[in-house]
């Protein structure tokens, strides 16, 4: 274990820094000012740090580092989330969709098959079928068919008919 003090440099007074760990709508960033917040007024080592704020020592010194060398802008990152893995941008498929968005308002049926050559060739490589799915369901659009006979019909009259 080192022996060295973990030590945050003032870039914010600590009434800031307790401030934005209370109020900061984030638990990442509420969790980042904590750590911040432990290293401003009780300098010790990242291992008892991690221990009192319920994480892990490569956290701690990664956050302090990283606050000590940016400052706030090393805290307030955006996050993880997003489309990283997408075909087309969302105005993109938008702009596929309508199409068959305007056959369907005409009445015509378009098939999920259909929708996947059609996308095949306007992103040049083969997709499995959820991901048009996925698709479909992002712009909201639902299968939407009549039954072919109610579920309380007589059966007997109906294969009649």
């Amino acid at each position: 274990m080192g022996s060295r003090v973990t030590r945050a440099v003032a870039h914010l007074p600590a009434e800031e820094v307790k401030r934005r760990m209370t109020h900061d709508p984030g638990f990442w960033c509420r969790q980042r000012w904590l750590i911040i917040y432990q290293a401003l007024m009780a300098p010790r080592k990242a291992e008892e740090i991690a221990t009192h704020t319920g994480v892990s020592i490569s956290t701690v010194r990664r956050v302090i580092s990283t606050y000590n060398r940016f400052g706030v802008v090393a805290v307030e990152t955006p996050g993880t989330g997003g489309r990283r893995h997408e075909d087309l941008r969302l105005a993109q498929e938008r702009a596929f969709l309508a199409p068959f968005f305007a056959r369907a308002a005409a009445g015509e049926i378009a098939t999920a098959a259909e929708i996947q050559r059609a996308f095949e060739v306007q992103v040049q490589h083969p997709v499995h079928q959820s991901t048009i799915f996925r698709l479909l369901n992002r712009h909201a659009w639902r299968k939407l068919v009549p039954r072919p006979v109610h579920p309380k019909a007589d059966s007997r009259r109906a294969s009649r008919v």
